[in-house]
């Protein structure tokens, strides 16, 4: 937590960071899922790939945004990704 603490600030300290936060375990959510007309609602908690948190950078390019993330510290104790999108 302290080197993404680090990582936060220089991120901060650039303007790239305009917002970040964690989000609940799993288990505190719903998913619904969609099929044709039907709605079915499963309570958490849910395996697989999960979101656990989320930052939002404004940065000029999709490479830059790469740049970052390969500069971030490892967000789990074990092997781990980070999804990129565009907004």
């Amino acid at each position: 937590m302290a080197a993404m603490e680090v990582f936060n600030d220089e991120l901060r300290k650039a303007g790239v960071l305009k917002d970040c936060d964690g989000l609940r375990l799993s288990r505190e959510g719903k998913r619904v899922r969609f099929d044709g007309q039907s709605r079915t609602v499963k309570d958490g908690p849910f395996d697989g790939d999960l979101v656990a948190g989320y930052w939002v950078w404004e940065l000029p390019s999709m490479e830059d945004a790469v740049s970052w993330v390969k500069r971030c510290p490892n967000p789990m104790p074990v092997p781990s990704e980070i999804e990129i999108r565009p907004i």
